[in-house]
């Protein structure tokens, strides 16, 4: 394909985004170290200010070490209902653009804005005026990044954080990653990291000299990804339909629970918050899985796919107790429950993965 007539993708990303937007609705807040989640000591950190992350505060921090690591750290309650609202006003200004989106979270979302609906030349244009509306209307920062695979974009967007844009053009894209270290990789998480450095692999050119076979064989399915991203090439589709592959709830306990009958007491409010929102987007899943966390942080999950979509909140409920029933005794006490909901059908449209706050 003709370089003039390569895909072109925007990965807009909002920057800090819970804590930017309690920083936005509460001047004393601004300029200080925040972190948006629970302040009690089993609390995790939600999001952090840019401010906070100086000091190594980061998402999924738990509450206690990221007090340690910054003495004057601010913790604010999540407001997720101002959040979803604040999203949709960023979701309208995507869709004056294209109709192509396929939203990631709240907080970001890939564009094809090969032919956008402005008839603006550039994407680079683009997004500069995605990101100018969206500090017009919410007061907040975006970035993006732009190119012409939504693997390069993604990268692309995290290369000028905060507030900024960076592009890298088709000629660009196989360099670019031949320096970037494993770990860097959108998909490519802390475990198979590690594996990737006991084979000899530390970058992108490190991959980019394996041969499919090798990643096939070392890396299953995942290989054959791993072996073309290397070469900056990603012919993934920017999905506006894309199936969202679970909803879910999850809940740490300020003591933890030994008991059957308490530990079932607590998945009523996981499950009620679920259900609220299968029934608010009439989603349907077939799959329930059940997710413990023991006091010394083992981690386990239970899961059952049923013959068809869990009809009912009871159904659910039900499901999701003989799951834990069948754990049952217990050696170990269990500080955290989660509940998630996959397997829905092809036509719901919404995005890949939620999981909704307690």
């Amino acid at each position: 394909m003709d370089e003039d007539r390569q895909r072109k993708v925007i990965h807009v990303d909002m920057d800090a985004f819970y804590a930017s937007v309690e920083q936005r609705d509460n001047p004393e807040l601004r300029g200080k170290p925040v972190a948006v989640g629970g302040s009690r000591e089993r609390g995790v950190v939600a999001a952090a200010s840019y401010e906070a992350r100086k000091f190594g505060v980061r998402s999924a921090m738990p509450s206690v070490t990221a007090k340690r690591q910054c003495s004057d750290l601010i913790f604010v309650k999540p407001r997720f209902e101002i959040y979803k609202a604040v999203s949709q006003q960023i979701r309208e200004i995507f869709a004056e653009h294209t109709q192509i989106i396929e939203p990631l979270s709240l907080d970001e979302a890939y564009l094809d804005v090969t032919e956008n609906l402005q008839s603006i030349p550039l994407a680079r244009d683009v997004a500069l005026a995605i990101r100018a509306k969206i500090k017009q209307v919410t007061g907040l920062n975006a970035s993006a990044g732009i190119s012409y695979n939504k693997f390069l974009a993604k990268l692309a967007s995290d290369h000028r954080k905060p507030n900024g844009q960076y592009v890298i053009t088709p000629r660009m894209g196989p360099t670019f990653v031949e320096t970037l270290p494993v770990g860097k990789f959108h998909g490519i998480g802390p475990a198979t990291s590690a594996k990737m450095n006991s084979l000899g692999l530390h970058t992108g050119l490190d991959m980019r000299n394996q041969s499919i076979e090798f990643m096939q064989a070392n890396f299953g399915k995942a290989g054959n990804y791993y072996y073309w991203i290397s070469r900056g090439v990603d012919n993934r589709e920017v999905r506006a339909d894309r199936v969202r592959k679970s909803i879910g709830a999850e809940n740490t306990f300020l003591t933890d629970l030994s008991a059957f009958d308490a530990m079932a007491s607590e998945l009523q409010p996981l499950i009620d918050k679920i259900w609220r929102h299968c029934e608010d987007k009439g989603s349907r899943g077939r799959t329930v899985t059940l997710k413990v966390k023991f006091a010394d942080f083992e981690l386990i999950s239970r899961s059952r796919t049923l013959t068809g979509a869990v009809g009912s909140r009871d159904e659910l409920m039900n499901v999701s107790v003989d799951l834990l029933r069948l754990l049952f005794p217990m050696q170990k006490a269990v500080r955290l429950l989660g509940v998630s909901v996959s397997g829905f059908a092809a036509d719901d449209i919404h995005p890949k993965q939620i999981v909704l706050a307690i």
